[in-house]
C-alpha cells in the first residue's frame, strides 16, 4: 500500500508534499493574495491555469536550460516535480519601466543599480532587458540586492549564469508572447541545483502571477496598462482605503468573476489550448 504524500510547506498559493526522496508534489490552489495578503475569497481555476501554463512553458524552454516537472497530475493543478537544492534568489528580469521599478526610476534615474536613460516614462520599453535579482522572503515583501549582495548569495561564477539564462529565456517568452499579442513586460523565475549541481528552472514560470503581462492592443507608454492578473483585485481592495494588512477583505462575485476571466484569457492565447481541453488532458499542454 502506498504511503499518502506528507506536507512539506505552505506558500500563498502553492502547498509542497513529499513523494519519497526524489520527488515532491507541487499543488496550486486558488487562494489569491494581493500586497502580501492573502484574501479569504478564492479564485476559481486560478491553481489551474498556474499550474498549466507553467507545464506548457517547461516543456518549450528546455533546450535553454532543464526543469524540474516530471507530471501534471489529472486534476490539473498537482505538479510531480524533482527535488532540487533551491537557491534563495528571485531572478527577475525588466523589459518595461514598470512596478517598484518605475518607483526606483522616478526616485534615481536607476533601476536596482542599473543606470537608465534619461527622459522615459511610465510603462515604457527598456533599451535592453536588465536583470534585477532580489531575495526571497519568508513572509513580506522581497528585496532588491546590489550585484555583490547577490553575488555574496550564489557566488560570481554561478550569477552570471543565472543573469544569462534568466535573460535568455525571457527574451524566448517574450518572442512567443509577441507572437500572441501579449507584451511581457517583466518576469520573476526561481532555479534550483540538481544533485550533480546543473541549475534546473523551477517553481512557477511565465504565469500572471510570476510576470506581468500587457495586452499589445491596449499599450500606451505613459500610463499603468491594463494587465492580465490580479488587476481587479487590485483595484478593489485600493477603493476600500483597506491598510493592507491581515485579514484582507472579502471578494464580490464580479471581481472573482473578471479576475478568473483575465486568467483564464492569458492561458488560452499563450498556450493555444482552449482551457476545457486542458481540464480534460492536462498533459496536452507539453505536447
Amino acid at each position: 500500500m502506498l504511503e499518502a504524500p506528507s506536507h512539506v510547506a505552505s506558500g500563498k498559493v502553492r502547498e509542497l508534499f513529499a513523494l519519497d526522496a526524489e520527488r515532491l508534489l507541487l499543488v496550486a490552489s486558488d487562494r489569491i493574495s494581493v500586497f502580501d495578503v492573502v484574501l479569504p475569497t478564492e479564485v476559481p481555476d486560478k491553481g489551474r491555469v498556474l499550474t498549466g501554463l507553467s507545464a506548457f512553458w517547461f516543456a518549450r524552454t528546455e533546450h535553454l536550460c532543464p526543469h524540474h516537472l516530471l507530471a501534471v497530475r489529472g486534476d490539473a493543478r498537482s505538479s510531480e516535480c524533482r527535488r532540487l537544492e533551491m537557491l534563495q534568489l528571485e531572478c527577475v528580469v525588466r523589459g518595461y519601466l514598470a512596478g517598484s521599478g518605475w518607483s526606483d526610476y522616478r526616485a534615481t534615474g536607476s533601476v536596482c543599480g542599473h543606470r537608465l536613460p534619461d527622459g522615459l516614462t511610465e510603462s515604457a520599453r527598456l533599451p535592453e532587458p536588465i536583470f534585477t535579482p532580489s531575495t526571497k522572503a519568508v513572509s513580506g515583501h522581497d528585496e532588491n540586492v546590489t550585484p555583490e549582495q547577490a553575488a555574496a548569495l550564489v557566488g560570481e561564477e554561478r550569477l552570471a549564469e543565472l543573469e544569462r539564462l534568466s535573460l535568455e529565456l525571457y527574451g524566448f517568452a517574450s518572442e512567443h508572447a509577441a507572437s500572441r499579442g501579449i507584451i511581457l513586460a517583466d518576469t520573476k523565475l526561481e532555479f534550483g541545483l540538481d544533485p550533480q549541481g546543473r541549475l534546473v528552472l523551477a517553481d512557477e514560470v511565465f504565469t500572471p502571477d510570476s510576470s506581468r503581462f500587457w495586452p499589445a492592443d491596449a499599450y500606451e507608454p505613459g500610463r499603468t496598462q491594463a494587465s492580465f492578473d490580479k488587476q481587479p483585485v487590485r483595484d478593489f481592495c485600493a477603493s476600500l482605503g483597506w491598510d493592507k494588512t491581515p485579514p484582507g477583505p472579502a471578494l464580490p462575485e464580479d471581481v472573482v468573476v473578471d479576475t478568473r476571466a483575465r486568467y483564464v484569457e492569458a492561458f488560452e492565447r499563450l498556450t493555444g489550448h482552449r482551457f476545457d481541453d486542458y481540464l480534460a488532458d492536462p498533459e496536452c499542454v507539453r505536447r
